[in-house]
Parts: structure tokens; C-alpha cells; sequence
């Protein structure tokens, strides 16, 4: 048994898997408790304070993500004094499982959420399908789905061709369909990137007037990295468990963008797809002009370059403008 007070400092980074499992295992029980839920499904509790954040994860992207190999919400108890829930699984299952149901059932039955005084529900991709599927166990919750899937019912979403794999599993029973289940939250937010076209026709179905739906534009398919190197996804989730987020709170954490290379490189190219040379001019000027950037610098001569070739026409080089917003 490990000492609870240091358990969650505990680094679980170079672990083979069943290593992993075992100590994060140890590592509950001394906090709160471990579940086994079959064998692809795993839950482990810190018992803290009065907020609780039920994170969905892979055992796969907390190894890929996390630089201690650590649930993200070990970091949420240490720095904020937060309880947390982790529904692991091993690959990506949706949590489709009937062992997972019925550990939710158990806590229903138990009264479980209902001793929080906040319950968040948070997962990225078939992770954030889980928690707002699952979230209908916490009425009153708040939940953040990066990318969710609404469902992978092939008569709901037959247009969805990137998971053949799971259309074996039934997604029409207990916490079936994502979007009905959000019916008992009190708030849910879904962060999406409206040209990823799949990404935001999934996003269309979770229209709800408890539903708040965030767009990334050109941010692509990896929401999650990408809120976790601009550093504001902790910021974001912490304000969503303080009753402190909005739209407009979202918008000022967002701004990080502006000096997020990979946006800038994907606004970048996607002026060069419209051929649009006079704004990419503009955005490579801009982005110069605040940070150091080699390959828009190189784009921005290559632009020079057309246009003294008469081939493009770009503004003449004068104070950057303000970049276009995400909308562009």
C-alpha cells in the first residue's frame, strides 16, 4: 500500500502496460478506491474535496499525453484539492461495455455523485462520446466533450466510414445515444472544429438547449493536444468546475492561439488552398512581426519573391494587421 498523502506524485511514465495497471491499481486503493470492470475497463477514485472530475481516458493517450504517465485528473487533486473518477480504457471502446453500465449503476444506487457538491464530466473523441453518455448518472453535472462522438449507430450516422470496427457494438441501449443523455446536465460544452466536416456533423446532433458548442476553427482532428500545448485546457476545466465558464470566458482562453504555431501554419495553408495571396501576406506579416517563425517567414518571401515576379498581388509590406479571426 502506498502513502496516500504522496501516492498522486507517484510518476507512472516507462510502465509496460500491465506494470501500469497495477501500480495505478495500488495507487487508488490508498486514495479512494479500484474497480476492475472487466477486462478492458478499469476505475480508480481520489477522494478529496467537494468538486468531482469523472475523466474518461485510454491507458494508450495517458501514456501519449501525459509526460508522468498520469491520469489528467491527479493533477486537478494536487494543485486544486478536486476528487476524481477515472473510467480507463484499454484502446478505444466508447465504454460500450456492459460492466461499465453496471459500475455506473453501482454508483447511482449508491448515492455516489450526489455527495459532491459539483460533479464535471470531461473526455476527448470516444472519450467525450463516454462522458456525456455517462453523465446522465449525475444530474445537475457539467460536462466538456472535445470531438464527441453522438453515437456510432450506423442508421444514425451511416455517414461516419472511420470506425467499422465498432459497429458490432450496440450503441442503442443503456447510455446509448450521447445527446439524450445530456437531457439531465445542467450545462455541457462541445469543442469542435467545424472544418474537420465529421467532427462537426456529430457536433450538429448534440443541439441542446443545455448545450454550448465551442468552434476551433483550423485547429484539425487532435483538439485535445492542442488545448493541452496552448496551455488552457486545465484553465478551461477549472472554470467550468468553479461555475466560472462561457463563451466569452472560452474566447479570452482561446486567444493563446495567436501564438500557437501549429494554427498559424494551418491558417497559413488554408489561405494558400483559397489562393488568397494577399491575405496570406497579411497573417505571415502579422505572425512575424510578434514571434519568430521560420517557415511562415520562408512563405512570406517566397510571396515577396511572386509578387515582385508579378505572378501575385500582396499589400505592400507596412505594420502588421490584426490577424483574421478563426471564422476566416
Amino acid at each position: 500500500m502506498l502513502d496516500a498523502p504522496n501516492a498522486l506524485e507517484t510518476p507512472l511514465n516507462g510502465l509496460k502496460k500491465g506494470q501500469w495497471n497495477k501500480r495505478f491499481r495500488l495507487i487508488t486503493e490508498s486514495t479512494g478506491f479500484y474497480q476492475a470492470l472487466g477486462s478492458h475497463h478499469m476505475a480508480g477514485f481520489v477522494d478529496d474535496g467537494a468538486t468531482l472530475l469523472v475523466t474518461f481516458e485510454t491507458v494508450q493517450g495517458i501514456q501519449a499525453l501525459s509526460e508522468d504517465a498520469q491520469p489528467l485528473g491527479w493533477e486537478f487533486s494536487r494543485t486544486l484539492g478536486w476528487s476524481h473518477l477515472a473510467v480507463i480504457s484499454d484502446g478505444d471502446t466508447w465504454f460500450r461495455h456492459a460492466s461499465v453500465y453496471e459500475f455506473f449503476d453501482q454508483m447511482i444506487d449508491d448515492g455516489f455523485f450526489e455527495e459532491f457538491e459539483q460533479v464535471v464530466f470531461y473526455g476527448a473523441g470516444p472519450c467525450g462520446y463516454a462522458a456525456a453518455a455517462y453523465s446522465v448518472s449525475a444530474p445537475g453535472a457539467k460536462v466538456v466533450a472535445i470531438q464527441p462522438q453522438a453515437t456510432l449507430d450506423p442508421r444514425v450516422t451511416e455517414w461516419d466510414p472511420r470506425f467499422p470496427e465498432m459497429r458490432r457494438y450496440s450503441f442503442t441501449d443503456r447510455f446509448g445515444y450521447a445527446p439524450d443523455m445530456l437531457d439531465a446536465a445542467n450545462e455541457a460544452f462541445v469543442l469542435y472544429d467545424p472544418r474537420e466536416d465529421l467532427d462537426a456533423m456529430h457536433a450538429a446532433l448534440f443541439t441542446r438547449p443545455n448545450v454550448t458548442k465551442l468552434r476551433m476553427a483550423n485547429m484539425g482532428d487532435a483538439l485535445q493536444s492542442q488545448l493541452m500545448t496552448m496551455e488552457i485546457l486545465f484553465p478551461l476545466l477549472q472554470a467550468v468546475g468553479e461555475g466560472q465558464f462561457s463563451e466569452a470566458q472560452f474566447a479570452d482562453l482561446y486567444r493563446a492561439r495567436r501564438n500557437h504555431a501549429p494554427y498559424l501554419r494551418s491558417l497559413v495553408a488554408r489561405m494558400d488552398q483559397a489562393e488568397r495571396p494577399w491575405m496570406t501576406a497579411m497573417i505571415c506579416r502579422n505572425v512575424l512581426s510578434r514571434m519568430s517563425a521560420p517557415r511562415i517567414r520562408r512563405r512570406l518571401e517566397a510571396l515577396e519573391a511572386a509578387a515582385e515576379a508579378g505572378k501575385v498581388t500582396i499589400p505592400p509590406a507596412k505594420a502588421a494587421e490584426e490577424p483574421p479571426e478563426t471564422s476566416v
